[in-house]
C-alpha cells in the first residue's frame, strides 16, 4: 500500500466520523487510529529497508 493511500484512508475515516455521533463515531475514530498505526509501521519498515540498502545513511 502506498503512503498516499494511508493518508487518504485516514482522511476519509476522519471525515466520516464528523457525520456520526456516539458509538459509531468512536468506532470510526478507532479505525482512523488503526490506519495511522499501520501507516507508521509501514513507514518504519520502509525506512529500515532503505537503511539496509544504503548503509552509508
Amino acid at each position: 500500500m502506498r503512503r498516499e493511500s494511508f493518508a487518504s484512508a485516514k482522511v476519509i475515516a476522519s471525515d466520516c466520523a464528523g457525520f456520526l455521533e456516539g458509538p459509531q463515531r468512536n468506532t470510526i475514530l478507532g479505525v482512523a487510529q488503526l490506519i495511522m498505526f499501520g501507516e507508521l509501521a509501514v513507514n518504519r519498515a520502509l525506512d529500515s529497508l532503505e537503511l539496509k540498502a544504503n548503509p552509508a545513511l
